[in-house]
């Protein structure tokens, strides 16, 4: 898992090289440092040399959202909470539409006439066609590799186990924290519902070394990439990190990883969002 992880961060660095500084002027964006991974506890520590990168210094709100998209598909609704109930082929939508009313070159091609042969997945019946225009400074996710360093804190990493604290109530909303009072004892589905747990509003938990907010908690994020590892072969789901609002402390973990079929939807996951540099 770990040589196809690295594999993922020299095809990162061939996609992301530095260019157009000038548009990076948005304080809602952070340009990450590049290098190898410092963080202890990261699945690539002292590995890999990510190039710099820009991405969101949060998720993807509502009212981002529905400026692009026009329409607002959450289930729990608030300008400044996250969007979620979106899938992976959402996000990708969202960048280019995005890209193309700022002026910028979308980073992708997105063909939903025609099934992609590569897509095995048996959940996922839109199975849409996506490429990557190289060379684009258009909006984009970021890549598995690229969201656990930044999540880790880059190159200012204090190697801890979330993202910006060891203390998770500190910087993640998640399932005993979300609601109406704390929680405690065993994860339960009608005990969240009771105690109305659901996503909350974004940089309202402290932010990590880098200045990001939310990657851990709150709400699952997706990544560009096709997940893999011993049991999974990539072309069946893909990639999601941060855990969210109704998860465990462990999914919270910088480290931690996650998956879902391209289609699936969920109140629990959403997105932020890299740009080109």
């Amino acid at each position: 898992m770990k040589i196809f992880f690295l594999f993922l961060i020299l095809a990162v660095g061939l996609l992301t090289a530095c260019r157009q500084p000038e548009h990076l002027n948005d304080s809602n964006f952070v340009i990450v440092e590049g290098g190898s991974f410092i963080n202890t506890q990261s699945n690539l520590y002292g590995k890999g040399n990510l190039p710099n990168f820009c991405i969101g210094k949060n998720e993807i709100t509502q009212k981002e959202w529905t400026a692009v998209m026009g329409i607002n598909p959450s289930k729990f609704k608030g300008d400044s909470l996250p969007v979620e109930t979106v899938s992976w082929y959402d996000c990708i939508e969202y960048c280019n539409k995005r890209s193309i009313k700022e002026d910028l070159k979308p980073y992708y091609t997105l063909n939903k006439d025609q099934k992609d042969t590569v897509n095995k997945s048996e959940f996922d019946s839109l199975k849409f066609i996506v490429t990557v225009n190289k060379g684009a400074n258009g909006y984009r996710l970021p890549s598995e590799a690229e969201w656990e360093y930044a999540a880790g804190g880059g190159k200012k990493s204090k190697s801890y186990k979330y993202s910006g604290s060891n203390n998770i109530n500190e910087v993640a909303w998640y399932w005993k924290n979300s609601g109406d009072k704390i929680l405690t004892g065993n994860w339960s589905w009608p005990v969240l519902e009771k105690n109305h747990c659901q996503a909350n509003i974004i940089r309202s938990k402290k932010a990590n070394e880098l200045e990001i907010y939310d990657m851990s908690g709150n709400v699952r994020e997706w990544c560009e990439d096709w997940y893999q590892d011993d049991e999974t072969p990539p072309g069946i789901k893909r990639s999601q990190r941060g855990g969210g609002w109704i998860g465990g402390e462990n999914r919270c973990e910088c480290a931690s990883r996650h998956s879902f079929e391209a289609s699936g939807k969920g109140a629990d996951q959403g997105f932020r969002v890299c740009k080109g540099i």
